[in-house]
């Protein structure tokens, strides 16, 4: 498992992507940082590739028997294992590349990894995560390797995800608002929602969309609402 950063040979499209990352700094990315002390470090992989609808964003499914997390839309990733290395050297994008080969199946070694975003972190779970930026420049077969942990893997284009019709703020039971991505009949919000919109934002491939626009977690489904998914659906059959 290769685990050093390499920056150059990316795809056009992707460039804005790794500048951004070298130059954006923690509190422009989470207004939630790592606490001086503690903290369970992890990391997660952002997987960037060209797919049937060009480029796009791997994410999975938890599972929804899972205590944390259950049933929500993420980057493939986890906790820091001590044979991933240094928390402050390889170990982040050791652990991401690992964590993501166990979850979806696919095949590290077609992944340049050619960013890491500085450390933030989730305090509702007491998580330090480091999110590692990889070009999958040779795509692999993926899908859930254990149904317990994930419930599906998908690839949501990155013109879905610029596209203002798909963005919105979701309002949490909790009270938690922020960010939210109608996408693949999923609604991404939480953490993942957090770092994708940043990344658009100082990469320069955000489009001007309506942050008045508040949709709220279907606590039941943790899915879409009944309107969205048929819009959502309606689209999709539709080919746009």
């Amino acid at each position: 498992m290769g685990t050093a950063v390499e920056r150059d040979g990316l795809p056009g499209w992707l460039v804005p992507v790794r500048d951004a990352a070298e130059r954006v700094q923690p509190g422009q990315l989470s207004r939630f940082l790592p606490p001086a002390e503690g903290g369970r470090r992890s990391a997660v992989l952002m997987l960037f590739g060209e797919g049937e609808h060009g480029p796009d964003l791997l994410l999975i499914e938890r599972a929804r028997s899972l205590r944390s997390h259950a049933g929500q839309p993420s980057f493939p990733g986890g906790a820091l294992d001590p044979d991933d290395g240094d928390p402050l050297g390889p170990g982040p994008v050791n652990a991401a590349l690992r964590e993501a080969e166990e979850e979806t199946g696919l095949d590290p070694s077609g992944i340049q990894v050619f960013g890491v975003l500085p450390d933030l972190y989730i305090p509702v779970s007491d998580f330090v995560v480091t999110p590692v930026l990889g070009w999958w420049r040779e795509s692999s077969p993926v899908g859930p390797v254990d149904p317990a942990e994930v419930a599906s893997v998908f690839r949501v284009p990155v013109a879905d995800l610029t596209d203002p019709a798909n963005r919105a703020r979701l309002r949490h039971p909790s009270g938690y608002t922020g960010p939210a991505f109608l996408v693949a009949e999923h609604v991404v919000w939480g953490f993942t929602a957090g770092v994708i919109d940043r990344v658009l934002h100082y990469s320069g491939m955000e489009l001007p969309w309506d942050g008045s626009r508040v949709v709220r977690l279907d606590e039941e489904a943790f899915g879409l609402a009944a309107a969205d998914r048929e819009r959502v659906q309606g689209r999709t059959a539709g080919g746009a």
